[in-house]
């Protein structure tokens, strides 16, 4: 369930050390990528798909060209498995990929304004049938907050929040100084929650 109050939770140490030794993994699986090892490249997929794909839908608000760009994003990865060198998460590699491939699709487009309104959060099958209606609602008035932020400050606030990128791999990912992407994310903070407060959603 996802509340402002999330905002401003700490990281768990437990999380940190799950993502800690899903990165090695990963790097493993990049390394056999570059040797040509298929299955390897098929375990990447799997692993990382559906978040590159709600991260390019959520910056181009089409569908089909999301899928599209999910297969060439990997088609990238694959290609330049062998130039990868642990300087950032692979994740966070990957989702740079996914952002180029996006804003490259959108610079094709006429209509260039980011929109989130398509952007449906993928269910959680350990949820109740309760749960799940009330994750919807309150997704609903996320979304519809999210969509009155910049595309500047959304991003920031998607690849904080829905990857758990920290500030750094964010900087990587968008190429710009971390003390711009704080910035960002203090002011989307700030409108995040009169936004929300506004819609009447809760606060914790």
């Amino acid at each position: 369930m996802f509340a402002i109050a999330e905002f401003s939770k700490q990281s768990v140490p437990s999380r940190a050390i799950e993502k800690s030794d899903q990165g090695d993994a990963d790097e493993a699986l990049i390394q056999a990528i570059a040797k040509g090892d298929r299955p390897a490249m098929q375990t990447l997929y799997r692993r990382h798909h559906v978040r590159i794909y709600r991260f390019i839908l959520r910056l181009t608000n089409d569908a089909s060209s999301a899928e599209d760009l999910v297969s060439e994003v990997f088609i990238g990865a694959r290609r330049q498995a062998g130039s990868f060198r642990s300087k950032s998460q692979v994740s966070t590699w990957l989702l740079a990929i996914a952002r180029n491939k996006a804003l490259s699709a959108l610079g094709r487009r006429r209509d260039e304004q980011l929109n989130d309104d398509a952007a449906d959060l993928i269910a959680d099958p350990a949820c109740d049938a309760d749960t799940m209606i009330e994750d919807r609602e309150r997704s609903a008035i996320i979304r519809k907050c999210l969509s009155q932020l910049s595309s500047d400050h959304r991003e920031v606030i998607d690849l904080v929040y829905y990857h758990e990128k920290t500030v750094e791999e964010v900087a990587q990912i968008i190429h710009v100084p971390a003390s711009t992407v704080k910035t960002r994310m203090f002011y989307a903070r700030k409108r995040m929650e009169k936004l929300l407060t506004a819609s009447g959603c809760s606060l914790h």
